[in-house]
């Protein structure tokens, strides 16, 4: 059995609902429905899901959106391999830059909401998107890459024990 290139073998499930898709080359993508989160790989839809927010989505998530994604996150819980990445920084959110006139939620509501989710076992990830790109593509190629060695020692063991 030959070794796994996740960048040449492996195909990125974009959901047709994300609005600014990450750039994942050189790995392939297509679209697709996915039932959580935005970034999947082909074949293990049901075993790895990334959710992308930016910085203004997530900070949503934080007030008026915070029980229609606690749901979300509640659901990625399912997934063997999830992780929410937001496309900031700590320090952008800390400094509060991105709090417009007349919003109620303050930086330290949404670093809360950031560190709560955390301390639920969440993987959240904040990176700006040319480093979020790279991490989305790297999670999903090594997801892919784990699953192709598991079944291939699970091949190996069975081809082994059917000779014996």
């Amino acid at each position: 059995m030959r070794s796994i290139n996740p960048e040449r073998d492996v195909t990125a499930i974009v959901d047709t609902r994300e609005q600014t898709p990450f750039d994942l080359s050189p790995m392939a993508t297509k679209s697709g429905t996915l039932n959580v989160g935005d970034y999947s790989v082909a074949g293990l839809e049901a075993v790895v899901s990334i959710e992308r927010k930016s910085l203004m989505d997530f900070v949503q998530c934080c007030g008026r959106e915070r029980d229609r994604f606690q749901r979300e996150l509640d659901r990625l819980r399912g997934w063997p391999v999830s992780a929410v990445i937001i496309e900031s920084t700590w320090t952008t959110i800390e400094g509060g830059t991105w709090k417009r006139p007349g919003m109620k939620i303050t930086p330290n509501h949404v670093l809360g909401s950031l560190t709560s989710w955390i301390s639920q076992g969440h993987t959240i990830i904040v990176a700006p998107r040319p480093m979020a790109q790279r991490i989305c593509r790297s999670v999903l190629c090594h997801s892919a890459r784990h699953r192709f060695d598991e079944v291939k020692a699970l091949i190996e063991t069975i081809t082994k024990e059917g000779g014996e």
